[in-house]
């Protein structure tokens, strides 16, 4: 998601179709670690992205931004619970810090 807009206006049909979940957090300390700029902190926006079969990636911005990046270890399996399961389960990550990565 390397600078990706996730808005519906710039996503290609197949992800305008793809089940998403956004959630806002304050990230503790330590805050969440990305792919494309390392250790993210402060309040960000976190989005799970429903991908083919059980998998789904993570993804972070910092709140209001443009700018998406990767969750260090996404894409993630989904849980029998679902992607809401997943989806809370990064955010409570997030919130703790740490260097979050993806389950």
């Amino acid at each position: 998601m390397s600078g990706d807009d996730m808005s519906g206006d710039d996503m290609s049909g197949d992800e305008k179709k793809a089940e998403t979940l956004t959630g806002d957090v304050h990230a503790g300390p330590g805050g969440a670690m990305t792919d494309e700029v390392g250790v993210v902190t402060g309040d960000l926006t976190v989005a799970t992205v429903r991908e083919a079969g059980d998998r789904a990636r993570i993804a972070v911005q910092y709140t209001g931004a443009d700018e998406w990046y990767t969750l260090t270890g996404s894409p993630a399996t989904v849980p029998p619970g679902g992607l809401a399961a997943l989806h809370a389960e990064v955010l409570r990550s997030v919130e703790r810090g740490g260097g979050a990565v993806s389950p």
